[in-house]
């Protein structure tokens, strides 16, 4: 079997990028998939109005956790999501509930179901997130929890039981977390956090954005492209 030769280059830009987004409820997270190229939405959200003033985005409504694989399945799978650049899953938090209550619906004993839960979801996570030539984006609520690696109370992803959430920021290299402020004219805006602060989880392994950033997943994306360096002669022969 013969050796494949790639570039760390090559594979950063065939890859796609990844987000993990974690916010408040209202705080923007759903219109943000508006803002990625030629999106897919998967929700499990119960509404989406809060995108009816943005560009119709076509969305498959995931109501328990068989669609989920179904979804999967049709992604990299059918020729018709070929033309989706960005595959925006809203919300992961969500979609381990209905995971959860699959599980508890199979076991009696509620440990097994929530342990059953966790190793589902870090393994649809890692699906997802490994999928080639697609951007993704994973949306989460938002909850005070302690981080595994230092022991301080941060916010971070929510997620059911208390080991998904703390786990999930270390399989992204782009983890942010959105939040809003008010202009001093009193103007409510939201902006994306890149950089962990003392209060709030987030990690930018690109190295190329800003401490807040704009909440626009495109505007992102080619910031992060463009600073890879185009592809060399070495890489192609």
């Amino acid at each position: 079997m013969a050796l494949e030769f790639t570039s760390t280059h090559r594979e950063a830009r065939l890859h796609g990028v990844k987000f993990l987004v974690h916010g408040q409820a209202g705080v923007g997270k759903t219109p943000l998939c508006a803002t990625a190229p030629t999106p897919l939405i998967l929700s499990a959200e119960a509404g989406l109005l809060s995108t009816a003033h943005l560009p119709d985005i076509p969305v498959i409504k995931i109501r328990n956790f068989t669609e989920m694989a179904e979804a999967y399945r049709f992604i990299t799978q059918s020729e018709h999501a070929r033309h989706f650049e960005t595959i925006c899953l809203d919300s992961l938090t969500e979609i381990a509930e209905q995971c959860l209550a699959a599980e508890k619906g199979k076991s009696k004993d509620p440990r097994r179901a929530y342990g059953e839960m966790q190793d589902t979801m870090i393994q649809l996570v890692k699906d997802f997130r490994d999928i080639p030539g697609k951007h993704v984006y994973f949306s989460c609520k938002q909850e005070w929890q302690k981080d595994e690696v230092t022991g301080v109370m941060i916010y971070g992803p929510m997620m059911p039981g208390q080991k998904v959430g703390p786990q999930l920021p270390y399989l992204f290299d782009e983890v942010f977390s959105m939040e809003s402020a008010k202009t001093p004219e009193g103007v409510h805006y939201s902006y994306l956090r890149t950089k962990r602060g003392l209060q709030h989880q987030a990690r930018d392994r690109s190295q190329v954005l800003d401490e807040f950033e704009e909440p626009h997943l495109g505007k992102l994306i080619k910031k992060i492209l463009s600073s890879i360096p185009s592809t060399t002669q070495q890489e192609t022969t």
